[in-house]
């Protein structure tokens, strides 16, 4: 829809209040509910909004190591600019309007530490040069019959799961919530983020969701929406639902694999296919390959933004711990699908839910473009059975804190993604390791305890 569409659908409607909000760096959905008339005021220069978010954590303890904002800077407003071309209506909230939101400086220019304007940075350094990214990000989750009171009544322990027992691919679990399972397929559809496929996953109440792929910033979009959508829809339900990496060390973790190809610009020809080369891989595929796989340890704390990822990529429980790639291959990190012209893709598997979409989309396509740039050669062979062994290429770091110096000091990482956002989102990570690092754990005080 046009600018002159929207407003004259708010104005022909008699729509008093608009909902608009924007990711700020752990992905966590930040925004308002505003007057109809302050949303058509702010259409041309922006909405005021405290910097803050882009100073706190996802907990709201402000950061006392970032330059971008701080009590050093009094937490000043920026410009929100509202992006008309997201707009879509919340089925769930009587169809209240809904935009996404870029943060801007005040000049207008363009925020470096935006996840959403980054990731537009690199969409358009893709277009420039000849390629439509198509990307889809697709989610694991675990869904409990709890509220938020119940979960700091209970302190976080002791959790009744949806349903019971592991039964991935089940038929008859999702029946017995039928109303719930159907409204995230129906009202996700309806907010237009159109789901390819929804079930049940290995675990005690998990679904798995894949949305149809579209334009990299879309898709963006849609898998940021996705993840508070669904925390609405299951709210309605009486149903916490959590994207974390990992609850128990006793069950599987919880994906955000990104699936992704570069098509002609006219979106009629699969760049990635080639019947006339071994394994129908054209060479910009390789290319593409040999950019992530290269790129891949600089990029990590992008893919596995938390502490807990990193209980997530251990061995043996379906998360990559090694630098390969193969051929339909699911212990390896980047696992390549090429049986056909239309679904010719890469599917990066390192990313867990818990990441922001737009920083581990924005990661793969950067590290994808960067071995295309270079034109780097696929020299590392394609690992045939199980990845987990084949440490010849090197491994994922094992912990955040390793991983943020990697990055933190990588000039790769700085090329791709600039020096003023590789600072700011380091020191947010080396922030949140910190945090961690204070915290007495309930292992260590039964262990410990006693004994010691």
């Amino acid at each position: 829809m046009t600018e002159k569409e929207i407003v004259d659908y708010i104005k022909n409607n008699d729509i008093q209040k608009i909902k608009f909000a924007f990711a700020d760096i752990d992905g966590v959905l930040r925004g308002k509910l505003i007057h109809t008339d302050k949303f058509l005021d702010g259409l041309k220069e922006g909405l005021g909004f405290c910097d803050v978010v882009f100073g706190w954590d996802s907990a709201d303890a402000g950061y006392d190591n970032v330059s971008a904002t701080g009590w050093h800077t009094g937490y000043p407003d920026k410009l929100a600019q509202i992006d008309l071309s997201t707009f879509r209506l919340i089925p769930w909230e009587n169809n209240t309007p809904f935009f996404l939101a870029d943060y801007k400086n005040n000049d207008q220019t363009a925020l470096p530490i935006c996840p959403r304007t980054l990731l537009k940075r690199i969409a358009q350094e893709c277009s420039a040069m000849g390629y439509h990214a198509a990307f889809a990000q697709e989610f694991e989750w675990f869904n409990f019959r709890e509220t938020q009171q119940s979960l700091v009544e209970k302190n976080f322990h002791d959790l009744t799961p949806l349903t019971n027992g592991m039964f991935g691919y089940s038929i008859l679990r999702p029946s017995l919530e039928d109303a719930y399972y159907n409204d995230l397929f129906d009202l996700l559809g309806a907010f237009d983020i159109p789901l390819e496929g929804l079930h049940t996953e290995t675990g005690p109440g998990v679904y798995e969701c894949a949305y149809f792929h579209d334009e990299v910033v879309r898709a963006a979009d849609k898998a940021t929406l996705l993840k508070t959508a669904v925390k609405e829809i299951a709210n309605k339900h009486g149903i916490i639902a959590t994207f974390m990496a990992k609850i128990s060390d006793k069950l599987p973790g919880c994906s955000g694999h990104i699936h992704q190809s570069l098509w002609n610009t006219g979106k009629t020809e699969n760049l990635f296919y080639d019947p006339n080369q071994e394994h129908n891989m054209s060479d910009l595929f390789k290319h593409y390959v040999a950019g992530q796989l290269y790129c891949l340890p600089h990029i990590v704390p992008m893919l596995a933004p938390t502490v807990n990822s990193y209980k997530r990529l251990v061995e043996g429980a379906w998360a990559p711990t090694t630098l390969t790639w193969g051929f339909d291959n699911r212990t390896t990190a980047l696992r390549v699908l090429n049986h056909s012209k239309k679904t010719a893709r890469l599917e990066q598997r390192v990313s867990g839910s818990d990441t922001n979409p737009y920083l581990a989309i924005a990661a793969s396509l950067a590290s994808g473009l960067y071995g295309i740039k270079h034109k780097l050669s696929l020299d590392v062979p394609p690992t045939t059975g199980n990845g987990y062994a084949n440490k010849s290429n090197g491994s994922i770091a094992s912990n955040l804190m390793d991983a943020t110096q990697l990055m933190k000091n990588s000039s790769i990482a700085k090329e791709l993604f600039g020096e003023a956002f590789v600072q700011h989102f380091t020191a947010t990570r080396e922030w949140e390791w910190r945090q961690f690092s204070k915290h007495v754990s309930d292992w260590e005080m039964k262990r410990y305890m006693e004994i010691i």
